[in-house]
C-alpha cells in the first residue's frame, strides 16, 4: 500500500492518536495537543528548551496526556525550518515517535481559518500545524541512517567545496581582470604549473617586466619544467609589457593573489579528498558499480543521487522519485482552455540539478540517450522542444536507475532503445 496518499495518511489517525503540534525554534520549541477531532488536550502550549532536559521534559508530557486519555500512537507534526528540527526530529524518531513535516506556506495561508487574523505567534502555529496533520497534510521527512547518512553528509560537504571553489575562482578572474587582463591570453588555464610559478614570485605586470625573459625562464629551468622554454617567457614579457591593468595599490594586490591562489590550491586539495571518500563509501552500497557502467554516468552524478534519495527500498516506483526531483508534470488546464503543462519544481532541488547535469552528459557521450533525446524532438506525435526532451531524458534516467539499484540488474542498452515506440513498429 502506497503510504504517501492523503488517504493513506487520514487513515492512519484514529480515535487512540494523539496529534502533537510543533512550532520550532533556534533554542526554544513550543507544543500542543489534540485528538483526531482537533479537541485540544493541552490547556496551554508546552514550552520546552532544545536541549536534552528539554527533550525529557517533552516526552513526559506526551505520555502523560497518551496514557490520560488512552491514546497508543502519537503522531508529531512540525514545520521543516531550516536545520533546527534535526535534533528534535532524531530525538522523536529514536523515541517511536516518527515526525511528520507539513508545509510552511499552508501554515502560512491556514492560519485565519480559527480567528480571521493573520497574526502569528508560539501558540498559535502548533494547533495550526497540527490541524493540517489532522487532515493528511504531512510529508514522512527521511532521516538517512548509517552509509546513507554518510554519503549524505560527505555530498553536501562537496557541494559546499565545490561553491567555495567556484567563488575563488570567479575572485581570481576578477583580480586578473583589473591587474593583468592580458594574462588569459598567454594562459587560458589558472592552474597551468608554469603560470603559477610565475606568479608566485612576480604576480604584477611590473614584475614580470623586472625579471625579464631570461629570469622567467629560470624559474623554469630551476623547477626542472618541461615544455617551455624562452618562446613562451617572450610571450609573458610582451602581454606584461602591453598590459592595461591598473597600477594602484600594488602591495595589497600581491597580498591578495597570493592568498586567492592559496585558497583555490586548499579548497582542491580538500574536493579531491571528499571524491575519494565518496568513492570508498559508495562501495559499500549495493549494485552502485552497476550504474557506474553506463557511459557519461561519473562519482559526482552517483554519489548526489544516492545522496539525495538515500535508501531506494523505501520508494514503490520510480514515479515517486520523479515527483522527490520536481519533474512531475504539472498541467495547466481549465475547460476548454488547455495551456502548456510544465514541471512542478517541487522537491529536492539538488536532485533534480544532479538529474539535468546526468542527462546532459548522456546526451553527450551515450548513444543510446542521444538517440532517444533526438526521437523525443523530432516524433511525429507531440514533438518536444530541446529543453522539454532534457527533462525527458533525466525522468528516463530515474527509471534506469531505479530498476538497476532495486532489481540488481545491469546495463540493457537494448531494453532501453526497446521502450521508444518508432512509427514503423506501430505500424507493424
Amino acid at each position: 500500500m502506497n503510504c504517501n496518499t492523503q488517504n493513506a495518511k487520514i487513515a492512519s489517525i484514529t480515535e487512540k492518536t494523539l496529534i502533537i503540534g510543533i512550532d520550532v525554534g533556534s533554542e526554544t520549541h513550543y507544543a500542543r495537543a489534540f485528538d483526531w477531532r482537533n479537541y485540544e488536550y493541552s490547556r496551554k502550549a508546552l514550552e520546552f528548551s532544545n536541549t536534552e532536559a528539554g527533550f525529557m521534559a517533552f516526552r513526559a508530557w506526551v505520555e502523560d496526556i497518551a496514557e490520560k486519555h488512552g491514546k497508543t500512537a502519537v503522531i508529531p507534526g512540525m514545520e521543516p525550518t531550516g536545520h533546527y528540527w534535526f535534533a528534535l526530529g532524531k530525538f522523536l524518531q529514536d523515541n517511536g515517535m516518527r515526525p511528520v513535516h507539513v508545509n510552511p506556506h499552508h501554515v502560512k495561508k491556514s492560519k485565519e481559518l480559527d480567528d480571521n487574523n493573520p497574526n502569528k505567534n508560539d501558540r498559535k502555529d502548533p494547533k495550526t500545524i497540527a490541524a493540517l496533520v489532522n487532515e493528511g497534510r504531512f510529508s514522512y521527512p527521511y532521516m538517512p541512517t548509517g552509509i546513507y547518512a554518510e554519503v549524505r553528509s560527505l555530498s553536501n560537504l562537496r557541494f559546499q567545496t565545490q561553491e567555495e571553489l567556484t567563488r575563488i575562482k570567479n575572485r581570481i578572474a576578477r583580480w586578473f581582470a583589473i591587474y593583468f587582463p592580458e594574462y588569459k591570453d598567454v594562459y587560458g588555464d589558472l592552474k597551468a604549473a608554469s603560470g603559477r610559478m610565475v606568479l608566485k614570485v612576480a604576480p604584477l605586470p611590473d614584475d614580470i617586466i623586472k625579471l625579464g625573459a631570461e629570469g622567467v625562464n629560470q624559474i623554469w629551468r630551476d623547477a626542472k619544467l618541461r615544455g617551455v622554454g624562452m618562446k613562451r617567457a617572450k610571450t609573458l614579457i610582451t602581454a606584461a609589457e602591453h598590459s592595461v591593468g591598473s597600477k594602484e595599490a600594488p602591495e595589497t594586490a600581491r597580498i591578495e593573489l597570493r592568498h586567492l591562489l592559496g585558497d583555490m590550491d586548499v579548497y582542491t586539495t580538500r574536493l579531491e579528498e571528499l571524491l575519494r571518500s565518496i568513492e570508498g563509501k559508495l562501495r559499500e552500497i549495493p549494485y552502485v558499480d552497476k550504474l557506474m557502467e553506463i557511459k557519461g554516468i561519473g562519482l559526482t552524478t552517483v554519489s548526489g543521487f544516492i545522496a539525495e534519495v538515500g535508501d531506494i527500498g523505501r520508494f514503490d516506483n520510480p514515479r515517486q522519485l520523479q515527483k522527490l526531483a520536481g519533474y512531475a508534470i504539472v498541467a495547466n488546464d481549465s475547460g476548454k482552455h488547455s495551456g502548456e503543462s510544465r514541471i512542478s519544481y517541487r522537491g529536492r532541488k539538488r536532485l533534480r540539478y544532479v538529474l539535468y547535469e546526468a542527462a546532459i552528459s548522456l546526451i553527450g557521450k551515450n548513444a543510446e540517450f542521444r538517440e532517444i533525446h533526438e526521437y523525443y524532438r523530432t516524433r511525429k506525435e507531440n514533438p518536444l522542444k530541446k529543453m522539454q526532451s532534457v527533462v525527458a531524458v533525466a525522468c528516463k534516467i530515474i527509471r534506469v536507475f531505479y530498476t538497476i539499484l532495486t532489481k540488481g540488474v545491469g546495463y540493457d542498452a537494448n531494453k532501453l532503445m526497446g521502450d521508444i515506440r518508432r512509427p514503423q513498429i506501430q505500424t507493424a
